[in-house]
């Protein structure tokens, strides 16, 4: 069995999940998300607890189940508690401000970077700038959010400056070698 695919999903008060066909609906305090699934994946939902069943052992059906059964957890955790991810801004003259809705980030380039947020994920910009928490809750969309920011100046080995995920470690280089 699926190490992760055999453990329950406990339901959370005031979430409430709806399948219809491949489609499953969650709704919560938070939102709602809908996520279509493998048709051969079995949802059970008894006493408040949903469990994921495949129907034979084979090494597709052994993949999916796991994936099914993350996939649904990231859902019910999204609509209850949401998720969030932090940004690091490094570097002298890089800082992220906030104009409405909109982030605005000044990575040394010619011109400032706008990110609108899409619908369900919002931003935040604490330390004067320096920190960027990205919440949401939808898990891709909110990780695919950072890494698109990220891309924007990644963060260098030398002198470390750029955008970096808060539990991100850099490996540092030395510099020249002449260099004292």
């Amino acid at each position: 069995m699926s190490r992760i695919g055999k453990q329950p999903i406990s339901l959370p008060k005031g979430v409430s999940i709806e399948t219809k066909g491949t489609t499953v609906l969650v709704k919560g305090p938070k939102g709602q998300l809908s996520q279509s699934l493998h048709p051969d994946m079995l949802i059970e939902q008894e006493d408040g607890v949903l469990s994921v069943k495949r129907p034979t052992d084979n090494s597709e059906h052994r993949a999916l189940h796991g994936l099914t059964r993350a996939l649904l957890n990231n859902m019910v955790v999204g609509v209850s508690e949401g998720f969030t991810k932090t940004l690091m801004i490094e570097g002298v003259g890089y800082r992220a401000e906030m104009n409405g809705k909109n982030l605005v980030l000044n990575l040394g380039y010619s011109h400032p970077i706008t990110y609108e947020p899409p619908q369900d994920i919002s931003f935040e910009v604490e330390d004067r700038g320096k920190r960027v928490i990205i919440k949401g809750i939808d898990k891709q969309a909110l990780g695919q959010i950072a890494a698109v920011i990220r891309k924007q100046r990644p963060p260098e080995p030398y002198k470390g400056k750029g955008i970096r995920y808060s539990d991100e470690t850099i490996r540092r280089k030395a510099g020249k070698a002449g260099k004292v």
